[in-house]
């Protein structure tokens, strides 16, 4: 669900209360961000505290390396009953040693089944009264194929093509359809919150929502842009965060476990790449970073070549740089067998003269090394600023501070590439019929976008 699809975060087009309501009644973050815009590497981010290179989990359907510490296994420390309901996708399970709650599956896509099982979470809340618990509820809403909520319930001829998009007939078809996934997902969370509030423990609990990655569409899920790997993010902890509050601190998917541990009354993490923003939800502290960064493998991915990305972001400015820039960007988009329905529609308009579809075509397959981008004056990354003589100390100051991050994650670049499906379930691999390439046919690490990289 990309960061803007909710009323609390502007979006113009689906009904969001509850969301909406959670902000009226917590913390919402405006800059929150994950490290890449992909199922697996995301959560599991999320849940362990730390960047993806340094966890191992940087391709898709990746797990984590053995030994890996996750929330489950601090907040079990700390006197925790934890579960999970939902999707799962990260792994191994000594790394996220939870509770299933309910259906393992939770339910996947199929429409005839629940993406969460209630029944199940109303008893895990209410099972022992006297004991703490931790709840991660994680939904298949909105996730492709769009098979939840009512896609009538939106006109095509009325909603609003972000920026970013081309506006064409199945453009505005597929949002209608993701949009009604996100009114089933907030059906969803009105009845979590409805089953805290019964449990008479909504006082004493911190409720955190986040939107994960970005929608499936190009500019979005698998890449390093905003709509990609911003997120929404809202904390509500009645006594603890003012309500209605509003926060510009940036803080990244690895802060999460920190934050929660701290909450908890743990002590610091020894294994982390994230920092506790307990400071910023208490209101004595508007900042956190200075910077987020961003890493993307695009092996793992159905349809996806080696087309390794790195970003840094400051609160204004974005600098991505592609490793591979003279090799062509593929993913299932637009590199299988069927194509997606958007991306073809796209290529029609181009044929057909629409001049921004074919830029956007032309964007999105071939990519230059540096892409710089001013988010406060183009948010949604459509003017890459690179090289300008105006921008020269913004950019080599992000140069710098993404080549200290990569060698504090011990990032390897394009060599990266070649050990991605070391850290891939093998079964994965061959259900998904994912390509393992020859190591023979990546670049020498000194190829890396002609600059090297750190080790």
């Amino acid at each position: 669900m990309s960061w803007h699809d909710s009323g609390a975060y502007g979006g113009l087009d689906v009904p969001t209360p509850t969301i909406d309501r959670l902000a009226r009644e917590g913390m919402r973050f405006t800059h929150a961000f994950q490290s890449t815009a992909m199922c697996a590497v995301t959560r599991q981010q999320l849940l362990t505290g730390l960047d993806p290179m340094r966890s191992g989990a940087y391709p898709q359907h990746s797990f984590v390396k053995a030994g890996t510490l996750s929330v489950f296994h601090h907040l079990k420390a700390a006197g925790y009953r934890v579960g999970l309901t939902g999707k799962t996708h990260f792994g191994p399970a000594s790394a996220f040693p939870y509770e299933t709650v309910g259906d393992p599956s939770g339910g996947g896509d199929d429409p005839d089944l629940p993406a969460v099982d209630f029944e199940a979470v109303t008893r895990f809340v209410t099972r022992d009264p006297t004991e703490p618990f931790f709840l991660v509820v994680a939904s298949h809403n909105p996730h492709v194929p769009y098979t939840q909520g009512d896609a009538s319930a939106f006109d095509p001829a009325r909603v609003h093509v972000p920026a970013y998009l081309v506006d064409t007939p199945v453009t505005r078809r597929s949002l209608t359809r993701y949009y009604a996934e996100i009114t089933a997902l907030d059906g969803e969370f009105a009845r979590i919150l409805g089953i805290v509030d019964a449990a008479g423990v909504a006082g004493n609990t911190l409720v955190l929502f986040t939107s994960e990655q970005g929608n499936a569409v190009p500019f979005a899920k698998w890449t390093l842009y905003d709509a990609g790997v911003r997120t929404q993010m809202i904390v509500r902890w009645p006594g603890e965060v003012r309500a209605g509050a509003i926060t510009d601190a940036m803080v990244s998917y690895a802060d999460v476990v920190p934050t929660l541990v701290a909450a908890a009354g743990g002590e610091p993490l020894a294994q982390t790449d994230g920092m506790s923003f307990l400071p910023v939800l208490h209101g004595r502290s508007d900042t956190l970073r200075t910077h987020v960064y961003g890493i993307h493998t695009n092996l793992g991915i159905i349809g996806g070549e080696a087309y390794p990305i790195r970003s840094v972001r400051n609160e204004r400015y974005k600098l991505i740089r592609n490793l591979l820039p003279d090799a062509p960007y593929r993913n299932l988009l637009n590199n299988t067998a069927s194509g997606d329905a958007v991306y073809r529609d796209w290529q029609l308009a181009a044929k057909a003269g629409d001049a921004f579809a074919a830029a956007r075509l032309a964007a999105y397959e071939k990519r230059p090394a540096v892409e710089l981008y001013d988010i406060e004056t183009d948010p949604f990354e459509l003017h890459n600023r690179a090289g300008e003589r105006a921008l020269a100390a913004v950019q080599s100051g992000l140069e710098a501070e993404l080549d200290r991050w990569l060698l504090q994650q011990g990032d390897r670049g394009v060599s990266a590439e070649r050990d991605a499906f070391r850290y891939i379930n093998p079964e994965l691999v061959k259900r998904l019929r994912l390509q393992v390439p020859n190591p023979g046919t990546l670049p020498a690490a000194d190829a890396d976008a002609g600059r090297q990289q750190p080790h």
